[in-house]
């Protein structure tokens, strides 16, 4: 299935089942009236909706109309959880020896994460409004998991059955701010503001064979103002995937319906697939040149974040954001 939330003037918006080809989209208050509430109840819910799906792509709903993503909001607008991680270790070895810093063993054994702000995500055609350029303004494009109620303690052979969606991320990032949070000792907060999702939310089986092994294994492709900058493959160099993921998420807690997991900044070792952040390119530089070249983010600038199948099908509909002044 392929599920959206159309902004409705309230906090959760309204649930959308969309058609596979992303043409047509219904309302199904029946059902569900946000997605936050088929999520609690996905295994009663899941089937009917599984049924008005299938008569969707069949042209059999009377009350079905044309899908508009500039209408969505983010899948989950808000969400209980949002915990991010560093799945892709190349990409962090590469930071580190950029700065000439040594790469902790432990690293490639213990994901590296941290919990988000999840009280407010940016819609996947809204501005990104921030005060300053100076704070060293960054896309990273991701994907990340919606999970059902997972208990604590869940064994890794048994956390896939939890992963009930997945979407597309842009975690923008303010580089210029992330050292001094850092050097507290108590990670971030002011470098990491709201991030935003894809249009769409899917299944794992819309994904048919690309979903294997708890990965995605299909490139994502991200625009900047127009020009390709990177299409990594998201299936390569996944040091940790999914349910490792939420195996290491649930150690010490549950994870409730609705809690969302990132992938962390796609990265592949074979550098020709580009990057999926500024940073990584600016290290890349930096290690060839000694410093970087590429800057980060201006006003005006603009990221398009999306994944196609083999048909050259958009999946999730597309993040298409610009970076605009914080008026107040």
């Amino acid at each position: 299935m392929k599920l959206a939330s159309y902004n409705n003037g309230r906090r959760d918006g309204q649930l959308m089942l969309v058609s596979k080809d992303l043409t047509k989209t219904v309302v199904v208050p029946a059902i569900a009236h946000t997605l936050q509430q088929l999520l609690d109840a996905w295994d009663l819910l899941q089937p009917q909706l599984q049924e008005l799906y299938e008569a969707l792509n069949s042209g059999m709903l009377d009350n079905a109309i044309d899908f508009d993503e500039a209408k969505c909001l983010s899948p989950l607008p808000r969400a209980y959880q949002w915990a991010d991680a560093s799945a892709y270790v190349n990409h962090v070895e590469l930071v580190r020896k950029a700065r000439g810093a040594e790469m902790p063993e432990s690293f490639w054994t213990d994901p590296l994460v941290y919990q988000g702000g999840s009280d407010s995500f940016i819609a996947p055609k809204a501005d990104i409004e921030l005060a300053s350029e100076e704070w060293g303004i960054d896309f990273e494009s991701e994907v990340a998991i919606i999970t059902d109620d997972v208990p604590m303690g869940v064994d890794v052979n048994a956390a896939e059955k939890h992963i009930k969606l997945i979407m597309l991320v842009n975690d923008v990032s303010l580089r210029n701010l992330i050292p001094a949070e850092l050097a507290k000792g108590f990670g971030f907060f002011q470098s990491k503001p709201s991030s935003s999702f894809s249009p769409v939310a899917v299944t794992p089986d819309e994904l048919g064979d690309k979903w294997q092994d708890s990965k995605v294994h299909l490139p994502l492709i991200t625009h900047l103002n127009n020009q390709l900058f990177g299409r990594p493959n998201c299936g390569v160099d996944m040091t940790f995937n999914f349910s490792q993921l939420i195996a290491h998420f649930t150690k010490t807690r549950p994870l409730g319906a609705g809690a969302i997991i990132g992938s962390g900044t796609i990265s592949n070792y074979d550098r020709s697939a580009g990057s999926s952040c500024l940073a990584e390119t600016r290290m890349l530089e930096t290690i060839a040149d000694g410093k970087p070249s590429t800057e980060f983010m201006h006003f005006g600038d603009r990221v398009r974040i999306e994944m196609l199948d083999e048909h050259e099908q958009s999946i999730f509909g597309a993040i298409d954001q610009q970076v605009v002044k914080y008026q107040g």
